[in-house]
């Protein structure tokens, strides 16, 4: 199996925690959906592990790009979709798996003419699928109160207000560098081992330009009402909103999310649509941190699929960010 892909920079990019997703879903059997293609590193691992196919979906153009050259290596037993992981249901139906990575890719990080980077300058770009509205447009339209609900609630930047104002008053901003250093400017230097003080400004521009609270709540959905009995869902997630969003939906979906009053009386419930596979999310073990400083932070969640029928969940049960000043849902 191998083990890294390569990035547009040449740089390896390590599938995060992909040891762990085959061990907890093993044995790994039939049809799977990687939802976040991103370099193929999950999908070859699954084709490897045992998959008779994968559907990898991916709606950065520069993936598909990118899989050209070893694609057909797998012949039929790898289908390419430029989609997005909300609709995975249209792509694929009675799947054994579906994986989700919800970080962001290190090829995009790695080109500074994406905009991902405060490390790199480059245009204020983000946008996964290379169309729509871009971080520039949002931090050179959208107002002071909306700016920083977004830094607040997507990033969970406690001096949202502070570089909301300082962004409005040194606009028009075109780049990366330009975005870095007034964020950079409104807070303290950080101390030895801290992250990057623009770390959470960009973090939230970059869910905000990509609709990824809303994508996450979809796509949960849609894998619901795309997988078979028996069938497994593993997300992988990098921060605490995401995390929480999953285990909500885990939870809800499994029958146990408990009573808001341990007094009150139990009601009959609607069968469980999934059933827990892990009770508590699973982290990297030393090694893979030592290989691979970007998977620390990372959880994988898995639940296995019942036979009861779809439903649906509202956001708000999911504790997804909702805007309050913002338009942004």
């Amino acid at each position: 199996m191998s083990a890294a892909e390569t990035s547009p920079s040449g740089a390896p990019h390590v599938p995060v925690l992909l040891g762990s997703i085959l061990a907890t879903c093993a044995p790994i059997t039939g049809t799977w959906l990687d939802g976040t293609f991103g370099a193929g590193g999950y999908a070859r691992g699954l084709l490897e592990a045992g998959a008779t196919k994968v559907i990898g979906v991916d709606r950065d153009p520069l993936a598909h790009q990118m899989a050209a050259p070893w694609a057909g290596d797998y012949g039929d037993r790898l289908e390419l979709v430029e989609g997005t992981f909300s609709r995975l249901d249209d792509y694929g139906s009675d799947l054994d798996g579906v994986v989700l990575d919800l970080g962001v890719s290190s090829m995009q990080i790695d080109l500074a003419e994406r905009g991902f980077s405060f490390m790199k300058d480059g245009p204020l770009d983000m946008r996964m699928s290379q169309q729509g509205e871009s971080a520039a447009d949002i931090v050179n339209t959208a107002d002071e109160a909306e700016l920083a609900d977004i830094l607040y609630h997507y990033g969970e930047e406690r001096a949202s207000r502070r570089i909301a104002r300082a962004i409005v008053k040194a606009r028009p901003l075109t780049t990366t560098k330009q975005l870095a250093d007034i964020v950079e400017s409104c807070l303290p230097r950080p101390k030895p081992g801290q992250s990057h003080p623009a770390t959470r400004s960009f973090q939230a521009l970059r869910i905000a330009v990509n609709n990824e609270y809303g994508e996450l709540w979809q796509g949960l959905m849609a894998a619901e009402r795309a997988l078979k009995p028996g069938g497994q869902l593993a997300v992988v997630t990098f921060h605490s909103v995401e995390d929480r969003m999953v285990k909500r939906f885990m939870q809800a979906r499994a029958n146990k999310g408990g009573r808001a009053n341990r007094y009150a009386p139990e009601l009959d419930e609607d069968p469980a649509v999934f059933e827990l596979v892990t009770r508590k999310a699973v982290g990297p073990d030393d090694d893979e941190i030592a290989m691979n400083p970007r998977a620390r932070s990372a959880r994988l969640r898995v639940a296995r699929r019942t036979s009861a029928p779809a439903g649906a969940v509202e956001p708000k049960d999911l504790g997804m960010p909702q805007m309050t000043g913002g338009k942004r849902k």
